[in-house]
């Protein structure tokens, strides 16, 4: 039987047995400052097989490690050059997961059979002390069902893995709502895998270069080191329409163009009065990037109560923040796209 513990107002001993659940091999649901995680310990392969099983994920879909302090990192990856260290500097702790070289004591299913691991350091009290607790590196995806979106309280994940895990840690909403960054340094350029809160402009600022890879805005294929990048995800039950346009007047007008009898528009707080939908749905202010990210996995898993016949969503500028947000977007709506 699932255990739920509520550290919202507090962090108590209880923490301890959760980390000697994940020691031994259990699965824990936690938070991070992105989106709730679920845990095993890294270097036990057949509890990180067991997330693969709870969430219904694919086996070439590679799992992030979460560490607590930057000293775990050597004993788990090598050959760190100067722009990878110089990058941990800088995002270490926080929403940014570096691609590493992996060494031989983190199990072939972490890594999807690769020879590299993804390494983030949460800053978050709770995964920070989690880890801590547990004595060991934890493995951890989102959690959610795979393709469903990322869980970002525990009212909306809870129900998906009861009977699955031995905890569920709830440490409120979180506060970024969207996974970390995922980067890989390629001929000493930092290349984003996975866009997230952590944003090129960030990465330039450290290290003076950054590239996007091509496949952020497409389904990628074959081999990937970064989760989020082949697999349907973040997405809804009911079909979906992402469209944006700079200018909001065409947005409004396309929106309502594609309206249906019991269409579910999630839109800006600006846009309500000119949308005629059977329900509308606020992910944030326009330009508020902030807002609509820490709003938008909690909004894909709210509308589909609604049992709608089309869900529309608009989109962001693909700037900053907004290619993240984009990212995400696009994946939800499976391709189905219309703008610019």
């Amino acid at each position: 039987m699932t255990k739920i513990i509520d550290f919202k107002e507090g962090i108590t001993e209880e923490i301890n047995n959760a980390g000697k659940a994940l020691k031994e091999g259990k699965l824990v649901i936690f938070p991070t400052e992105t989106v709730y995680g679920i845990g095993a310990n890294a270097l036990d392969s057949k509890a990180c097989e067991n997330i693969f099983v709870a969430k219904g994920r694919a086996s070439d879909n590679p799992l992030i490690v979460h560490i607590s302090n930057i000293n775990q990192i050597d004993s788990l990856v090598t050959n760190i050059n100067p722009v990878e260290q110089r990058l941990i500097d800088t995002f270490m702790p926080g929403p940014f997961t570096l691609i590493l070289k992996k060494k031989d004591v983190i199990p072939s299913i972490v890594s999807a059979n690769l020879d590299t691991v993804g390494i983030r350091m949460p800053d978050n009290k709770i995964a920070h002390d989690l880890i801590e607790a547990a004595g060991v590196p934890i493995a951890a995806p989102s959690a959610n069902l795979s393709g469903k979106p990322s869980g970002t309280r525990i009212e909306d994940i809870k129900k998906e893995f009861e009977g699955k895990v031995e905890y569920i840690i709830d440490g409120g909403e979180s506060k970024v709502g969207l996974e970390s960054t995922v980067v890989k340094v390629i001929d000493n350029i930092p290349t984003i895998l996975r866009p997230g809160k952590i944003t090129p402009e960030d990465i330039i600022n450290a290290v003076g270069v950054c590239k996007i890879d091509d496949n952020i805005f497409r389904k990628a294929t074959g081999v990937v080191e970064s989760p989020g990048m082949k697999y349907k995800h973040y997405a809804p039950v009911n079909e979906c329409l992402l469209i944006y346009f700079d200018d909001i007047n065409k947005l409004a007008e396309e929106v309502n163009k594609n309206i249906k009898d019991k269409t579910v528009v999630i839109g800006y707080n600006e846009l309500e009065d000119k949308i005629n939908c059977y329900k509308y749905l606020k992910h944030g202010s326009i330009n508020n990037y902030e807002e609509i990210s820490h709003n938008i996995f909690k909004l894909l898993r709210e509308v589909d109560k609604y049992n709608p016949d089309l869900i529309i969503i608009m989109g962001v500028k693909k700037v900053g923040l907004g290619i993240a947000i984009m990212n995400r977007l696009i994946r939800s709506a499976s391709y189905n796209y219309i703008g610019e």
